[in-house]
Parts: C-alpha cells; sequence; structure tokens
C-alpha cells in the first residue's frame, strides 16, 4: 500500500526579491515529487515573523519546514521548530550560508529541492548563548561588529561583507576576556571569540574546519591579537581550513563555554547581532533537530 503525500511548508523572506521568488516557485514546480509531498507557501512580514510560522505549522503536525533563505532564517525556522517532530529543511538563498555550505545542501536552488525529494535526514546539535539558540555559530568582539554593520547595509553579499571587514580592522582593538570552558578558566586577548557548531561564517570562510554539527560538543575559536597586516593571511587560511594551524588562533571543545568581560554588550547568533550583558554562556543540545540533506 502507497503511503500518502507528507505535507511541508516553504517559509521565504519576500525581502528576497521578485525574481528570487519566481525562481524558488518555478523549481518547487518543476523538482517537488508531488506523489511524496504536498505543500504549501508562507511568507515572512515582520522579524522573527518565521519563528512563528514554523511553530504553527509544527503544531499543525507538518512533516518539513523548508528555511528559504541565510542562516539567519534558518535560525528562525530551527527556533519554532525545538521540542517538535517537524523536520527542518534548507533552500539556501542567503548571502553567506554557512550552515547550508556545512551540511553541503546545493545552492543552486533546483538541486536543492531535489534534495528534498531524497529525503536523507541526520540529527543536528543546537548551541545556546543565554538561552537564544543558534544553528551554526555564535561570538563576540569583532564578528558580532561586523554582524551588526553588515545587516545595517542596504548592499549585501561578499563584496561588502569583505568591505566592513577590511575597513573596521584596522581600526578594531582586542579585549581581555575571561573563558570558562568545562571549569577551566582561560584569560585571552582576543581579537575574536566564536563558539560553532557548524564550520563557517560563509562564503566558504571556514573559521571552525573541524567542527561537527552533531557530536554534542561546540568548538571554541579565539583569534588573538596579531599584527594587523597580517590579516589578510589568517583570511586565507580560513578559507582553505587551517586557520587553527596559526599561532594567533586556538581550538577547544566542550559542552558548556562561558565568556565575560565587563564591558561586554554585542554578541552573534548565526550572523544576527544582539545586545548582551558582561557574560554569555554557551551550551548545546544534542541532535535537538532532524534536518534533510543530501
Amino acid at each position: 500500500m502507497t503511503n500518502p503525500p507528507r505535507h511541508i511548508t516553504f517559509i521565504i523572506n519576500p525581502r528576497a526579491g521578485m525574481e528570487r521568488e519566481k525562481e524558488i516557485k518555478a523549481a518547487i514546480k518543476a523538482q517537488l515529487n508531488e506523489f511524496l509531498y504536498t505543500f504549501d507557501i508562507q511568507y515572512t512580514q515582520y522579524a522573527k515573523h518565521g519563528i512563528e510560522l514554523a511553530k504553527a505549522a509544527a503544531d499543525k503536525g507538518t512533516y518539513a519546514v523548508i528555511a528559504v533563505g541565510g542562516d539567519g532564517s534558518v535560525n528562525d525556522v530551527a527556533q519554532g521548530l525545538l521540542g517538535s517532530k517537524t523536520v527542518l529543511g534548507i533552500i539556501p538563498k542567503g548571502s553567506g550560508n554557512g550552515m547550508a555550505r556545512t551540511l553541503k545542501i546545493p545552492l543552486d536552488t533546483f538541486a536543492a529541492v531535489r534534495t528534498i525529494n531524497a529525503g536523507r535526514l541526520v540529527g543536528t546539535d543546537v548551541g545556546f548563548a543565554n538561552e537564544r539558540p543558534f544553528i551554526s555559530n555564535a561570538g563576540v568582539a569583532f564578528d558580532a561588529l561586523i554582524s551588526k554593520k553588515f545587516a545595517k547595509s542596504e548592499k549585501r553579499g561578499f563584496g561588502v561583507y569583505s568591505w566592513l571587514v577590511t575597513k573596521h580592522l584596522w581600526l578594531y582593538k582586542p579585549w581581555q576576556f575571561e573563558i570558562t570552558i568545562d571549569g577551566e578558566r582561560i584569560d585571552e586577548k582576543a581579537f575574536m571569540i566564536v563558539v560553532a557548531n557548524g564550520q563557517q561564517f560563509g562564503y566558504n570562510f571556514r573559521i571552525a574546519p573541524m567542527a561537527c554539527y552533531n557530536d554534542g560538543l561546540l568548538d571554541l575559536i579565539v583569534v588573538r591579537k596579531f599584527p594587523k597586516i597580517l590579516g589578510g593571511l589568517i583570511a586565507l587560511r580560513a578559507m582553505n581550513g587551517t586557520i587553527t594551524d596559526s599561532q594567533y588562533v586556538s581550538h577547544k571543545r566542550g559542552k558548556e563555554i562561558i565568556i565575560a568581560h565587563p564591558e561586554l554588550k554585542l554578541m552573534q547568533t548565526d550572523g544576527d547581532a544582539h545586545a548582551c550583558e558582561h557574560s554569555i554562556r554557551f551550551t548545546v543540545k544534542k541532535e535537538a533537530l532532524k534536518v534533510i540533506v543530501p
């Protein structure tokens, strides 16, 4: 006896633009197997609306919710699905698409829809920064600053991101942070601190090339104070997956990480900047979500 089609919901941010929306609809129509799935499309109307839409779909027993967008959109949908049995899918249409790249989900829209047909599932961990969930990475210092500046930029893309990094690299001053990982205290003068579940920020900038999304651990990457003239070399190491070989970068793994500084007021989770106060506690829940992958 043939199983009835399962229902999936696509959540799209209309800010992606009309041409991108047409491409997404064309890919769904051409590639989604109608014998396997029925579907509906929901559109976000304001910030964090994706969380509400995903939760509503999960409450109805929807089989899967597909986040159409970048890491921020994926984060919103994932938040809405936490604690449910509904599966997460990703069609990467953002700027960096860090988690999609980590999971090896095709960046081509038509190929990404075909991945949904295959229906292979893996469990992925979910990290928490002061109880705020993240799927790919979170951090403080320089990357949080760039996330804030990038969000305010009217233009997107790698060129804008690179320009912001280059501009602020020369102005940014490292702080002396107090870091505790599974009870072990480390004091570091850090340019950037990243707590990673996925491997990269996006654009193949692999800040944590050794990170595993379902090992039940968080990867702590500390980029120490370094001569600014070497910024390009460190970035190149991130692009080719050797950043942890640098003498200015340290790597540890743990289940609980606390980062503190008396003037700490900004963090980022999956590329979105948020206010914080003095101390951030990072924890992880193993395989908290099921995700569709190739």
